[in-house]
């Protein structure tokens, strides 16, 4: 089994509910994801987000929708947290896609969930929204 196919057995496993959780293969694919990833995979600082980073960026609020409102990230699209995997088709496969939440404790969950779906290039903004209107290295 190929750490791709064990991401996508963990991914049916999400959506398939707590029974096939349980799963031998769902550990494994976890187990395999978590061997392979390095500390700094899978995340991004806001320093680290200038005007480059920003244009070619995707970014994906997963707060609910009355924090999007109250305020986000100029351009983000609104997919809440626990709806990553149900919508995982709404990210795009290639260039840098950014999730966040308000500290990036849920939108890290989100990540670890896309990436373990397939999805290498979404990264999860360390220090979240918060974090971004404090230290981010651009804001539009």
């Amino acid at each position: 089994m190929g750490v791709s196919f064990k991401a996508v057995l963990f991914g049916l496993a999400i959506v398939a509910g707590p029974a096939f959780a349980q799963d031998e293969a769902v550990a494994e694919a976890v187990q395999g994801y978590m061997d392979f990833a390095t500390y700094e995979q899978g995340i991004i600082l806001p320093q680290q987000i200038d005007a480059d980073v920003f244009a070619a960026a995707r970014f994906i609020d997963t707060r609910d929708a009355e924090q999007y409102a109250g305020g986000h990230i100029e351009g983000a699209q609104n997919i809440e947290w626990r709806e990553i995997p149900a919508r995982l088709a709404e990210l795009p496969e290639t260039g840098m896609v950014i999730l966040y939440c308000n500290t990036g404790s849920l939108s890290a969950q989100a990540t670890f969930a896309a990436r373990l779906m397939g999805r290498d290039n979404v990264l999860v903004l360390q220090s979240g929204y918060l974090g971004w209107q404090e230290t981010a290295a651009y804001k539009p």
